[in-house]
């Protein structure tokens, strides 16, 4: 059983950075950010094959955000600079024992571990 819990949102002017954490508890292959807005899909934003490290990135955040883990305290972290108003969302850390297949990585169906979600607000 994983158990993931997010921290470090909040509100920030355009342009600005945040940095959220996902401390994980139980062994992972793959973790990643998704966030969603009320009325649309949830969204993969940046993910990270916890045993080789490759990294992948929506998108609309690459050269923006940044996946990184420390496994010394099993910890998942997604650095966001230059945030933009459409950047505001509720942000999940998701994880799963297994590597998505064929690479899918950006969908929310190839995790069954999810954190409770933390928001993001990004202002003019």
């Amino acid at each position: 059983q994983v158990q993931l819990q997010e921290s470090g949102g909040g509100s920030v002017q355009a342009g600005g950075s945040l940095r959220l954490s996902c401390a994980a508890s139980g062994d992972t292959r793959c973790m990643g950010w998704f966030r969603q807005v009320p009325g649309k899909e949830r969204e993969g934003v940046a993910a990270i094959y916890t045993g080789g490290g490759s990294t992948y990135y929506a998108d609309s955040v690459k050269g923006r955000f940044t996946i990184s883990q420390d496994n010394a305290k099993n910890t998942l972290y997604l650095q966001m600079n230059s945030l933009k108003p459409e950047d505001t969302a509720m942000y999940y850390c998701a994880a799963d024992t297994t590597p998505p297949y064929g690479g899918t990585w950006y969908s929310e169906y190839e995790y069954n571990y999810w954190g409770q979600g933390t928001q993001v607000t990004v202002s003019h």
